[in-house]
């Protein structure tokens, strides 16, 4: 074989060793989920656009600080939980499993806040009832809420699987998929932070 031949074959088997983490199975899910909020999200910007006075009152009642503070607890949680999978790739289970913790640390500060957000609204006498911005709000950042509580436990059962030397150096794909969904959590919020409280 000459030399031509080699630096062809090489980068065909590079690319043939590349996939997405994960299994397929999760990415189809993760896909769904962004679907329903995709139309969650159009939704909320299509009746902005139809009642600009009340989506503008609206958001100038909403704590924006705590959006904020929501904001920076999960992009830290996420990088976290990246730092985590790192950590699994070089065979380092137990220092995998302190990361993950650090990440659920961060993802209860998320919950604290939000539910905190939550009463502040109620005391003042706003529910989802309120008007076209709040049913909007409420359901959009509740069901939010809905996938970091299951992200929290799907971190939790990655963490436990990988606390019992469950995963194998090279098979770690139940580890990616969680990973996979925790980050797409995140992303969610990173989009839906700007959308309904600050733009």
């Amino acid at each position: 074989m000459n030399s031509s031949s080699i630096s062809t074959a090489l980068p065909n088997k590079a690319r043939s060793d590349k996939k997405l983490p994960g299994d397929l199975a999760m990415w189809f899910f993760i896909l769904a989920e962004l679907t329903v909020f995709a139309i969650f999200f159009i939704g909320f910007a299509v009746n902005e656009q139809l009642n600009e006075v009340m989506f503008s009152q609206g958001k100038a009642q909403l704590h924006q600080t705590s959006g904020l503070i929501n904001t920076i607890a999960l992009i830290t949680s996420s990088y976290f939980v990246a730092l985590a999978l790192s950590a699994m790739h070089r065979a380092q289970a137990k220092k995998s499993v302190l990361l993950l913790l650090t990440a659920k640390f961060f993802a209860v500060i998320y919950i604290c806040v939000k539910v905190w957000e939550y009463t502040s609204l109620f005391d003042q006498g706003i529910t989802i009832e309120t008007n076209t911005f709040f049913t909007l709000y409420f359901l959009i950042t509740a069901f939010h809420l809905m996938h970091v509580l299951l992200g929290m436990v799907i971190l939790a059962f990655i963490a436990h699987s990988a606390w019992t030397n469950k995963y194998q150096h090279n098979d770690l794909s139940a580890f990616e998929a969680g990973t996979s969904y925790w980050h797409m959590v995140d992303l969610l919020w990173i989009i839906l932070f700007p959308l309904i409280y600050v733009i």
